[in-house]
């Protein structure tokens, strides 16, 4: 008998590896979601929403040196957003969450920490989606609704966390690149036009994240261009809690990717 057949043998020596290689699989299938292709084939992960409605979204603040320009900025346009925050940064600017709700926004959750749920010991991610989660209803007063991993990178324990949580993950359907140190206004808009479209949910950033410089300034100058392009496109701009995103809260919470 062929030593690979032999049941003390072969099946012990490549049974193990095989439960392991299926395990990583399992954990990090769903971070596929991350590749465009695979984001136009679940529309509502990616929170494509009402054809006459472009959702504005903001990641990693809040941030005393950047946010308050943002809500400026956006009180000034007539626009309301969601924010994407992270549990460190609001448990250091809780009254910066507070603004937020203030001024008509959304607060929704992107972790506690800006980690790739890939890289993350098991156990971690999930216990921190639940302890943000938890300071954003405890700061605003208001559950949160949504989830947006870091990096848009999605794990199996992401998906159960969020579901155990009543929480929506959503990635975007458009990103401006205006983490990047070349990003300008003017770039910020032209990688963003092309998925410019009625449904659309847009990814910018209202902070810098690399405390190097201020790349946040990038997204903020491209603001008003941005809402205008959208109204002359008859297109209304506002949070993804006005987006009538597939299996949206007031449809039921959870991902098709979990049902």
């Amino acid at each position: 008998m062929s030593p690979l057949l032999h049941p003390a043998i072969g099946v012990n020596r490549f049974a193990l590896p095989m439960a392991v290689a299926g395990l990583g699989l399992l954990h990090a299938g769903p971070a596929a979601t991350w590749l465009p292709s695979v984001r136009r084939r679940l529309p509502g992960l990616s929170g494509v929403g009402d054809p006459g409605h472009v959702a504005l979204t903001f990641d990693d603040g809040p941030d005393p040196r950047s946010t308050p320009r943002f809500l400026a900025e956006l009180r000034r346009l007539g626009c309301r957003a969601t924010f994407f925050v992270l549990g460190t940064a609001l448990e250091r600017h809780p009254d910066l969450g507070r603004a937020i709700v203030a001024e008509g926004h959304e607060v929704a959750v992107h972790g506690w920490r800006h980690d790739n749920a890939l890289t993350t010991r098991p156990g971690r991610v999930a216990a921190e989606i639940g302890r943000a989660a938890a300071l954003v209803e405890s700061v605003t007063g208001a559950r949160p609704v949504w989830y947006r991993p870091p990096y848009g990178v999605l794990s199996w324990e992401t998906l159960v966390a969020v579901r155990r949580l009543a929480l929506r993950p959503v990635l975007w359907t458009a990103w401006g690149k205006d983490w990047t140190d070349s990003a300008t206004p003017d770039s910020v808009l032209a990688t963003l036009t092309p998925g410019l479209r009625g449904g659309a949910t847009l990814l910018l950033h209202d902070c810098d994240l690399s405390g190097a410089g201020e790349r946040w300034r990038s997204a903020l100058g491209a603001l008003p261009r941005l809402v205008d392009r959208c109204h002359a496109m008859g297109l209304r701009v506002g949070p993804l809690r006005d987006h009538g995103v597939a299996g949206s809260p007031d449809k039921g919470h959870g991902s098709s990717l979990l049902r």
